[in-house]
């Protein structure tokens, strides 16, 4: 039986107020929400048992998967207390079914977004017989991220904290959050205290001489940790750029049956609209997720933004990576500025917030 596991944990702060609700996982992109993509992607690669490893929000997953009746067995290990990467695979691993002592499993981060072909990286690590495959990615800017260089053969030689400098980026390889795991690697990860597999486990068996091996390819890899990033994935889901098995083909944008579009408004750039979403004449919507029971007034623009569930935006105002929390409203006229967040219920009058200036008078006896 091939399982798997995928680290859910997360409580997703930098996608906040997103996630003040909602596991990262579970947020919706290009239709359906990610976990769902990668459980289709996993079925594909032949897996018949996942465990999530769950913590943050952690009853919201059993409840989306309640009725999942698809040939996909699910585990949930939920993590009480602070275990780190390495610890929470190493809870979830104690609901692994079996399988040969030494099997293969592969273990998912739960906010990576990636072309990986995982019957091929299965295929290599059996291959190579390898204790630990770790995916690896390339690239242009390896500054913000950790490094793993590897030998001509693969083989991963070090792990190296994030350069400071040109001359520490000697590889531009870095972890691209899946791997696949011997089941003996898995049982001797510590099960008594926070671990970070990252900086512990992998370190330590490179250190051992174990056979850690890196499958570095060219596929199409995003972390959607952060809302441009989670606005941009789900946009090249749509218009074909990533691929997943839930969405059918490329097009313009994902309209929800229920949604109501004016004939004259503008949905483009791989742009989601969710149920029951209302989007007035003029309206402009571009590479933007909009929830569920959302209405845009007329002449609204939406630029590389979210707006959540429940929420309103007035007439002719304008959305610039912009993120809108659940059941708030924006009023008429209004110019929020790029990478601004609101939270949950904020209510902004009409031409409240402007990046330029008006000509209305003020309202106050001077």
């Amino acid at each position: 039986m091939q399982e798997a596991i995928i680290l859910v944990g997360g409580k997703g702060t930098r996608l906040r107020p997103l996630t003040n609700h909602t596991p990262k996982p579970l947020l919706n992109v290009a239709g359906s929400s990610f976990i769902r993509h990668q459980i289709a992607r996993l079925m594909d690669a032949g897996v018949e048992h996942v465990v999530f490893a769950t913590s943050y929000l952690a009853s919201l997953f059993e409840e989306e998967f309640k009725d999942f009746s698809q040939d996909l067995e699910i585990s949930y290990a939920v993590e009480e207390v602070p275990l780190g990467t390495g610890g929470a695979i190493r809870n979830a691993a104690r609901l692994l079914r079996g399988g040969p002592a030494d099997g293969p499993v592969l273990i998912l981060n739960g906010d990576i977004l990636t072309g990986l072909d995982l019957g091929a990286i299965l295929a290599r690590h059996k291959d190579r017989e390898a204790d630990v495959t770790l995916h690896l990615t390339r690239v242009p800017d390896p500054r913000a991220f950790g490094l793993v260089p590897t030998d001509e053969a693969g083989r991963v030689l070090s792990f190296l904290e994030k350069p400071k400098t040109p001359e520490e980026c000697v590889t531009d390889q870095i972890n691209a959050g899946c791997y696949v795991f011997s089941r003996s690697v898995l049982s001797a990860i510590p099960a008594d205290r926070e671990v970070s597999v990252e900086q512990e486990t992998f370190p330590e068996l490179v250190a051992q001489g174990r056979r850690v091996f890196g499958h570095t390819t060219e596929d199409y890899w995003r972390d959607l940790g952060t809302p441009l990033a989670f606005v941009h994935g789900s946009a090249d889901l749509v218009t074909g750029k990533a691929t997943s098995p839930l969405v059918a083909g490329p097009v313009e944008a994902l309209i929800h049956p229920t949604a109501v579009v004016d004939p004259t408004a503008r949905v483009t750039g791989g742009s989601t609209v969710g149920p029951h979403a209302v989007i007035g004449p003029q309206v402009v919507v571009e590479r933007s997720i909009i929830g569920r029971g959302v209405t845009l007034a007329e002449g609204a623009r939406i630029h590389e933004s979210v707006v959540d569930h429940d929420s309103s935006i007035g007439r002719e105002s304008f959305l610039h990576e912009a993120v809108v929390g659940c059941h708030s409203h924006v009023g008429a006229q209004n110019e929020l500025p790029g990478r601004l967040r609101l939270s949950c219920g904020i209510r902004i009058p009409a031409r409240g917030v402007r990046v330029s200036g008006t000509a209305v008078a003020c309202p106050t006896v001077h």
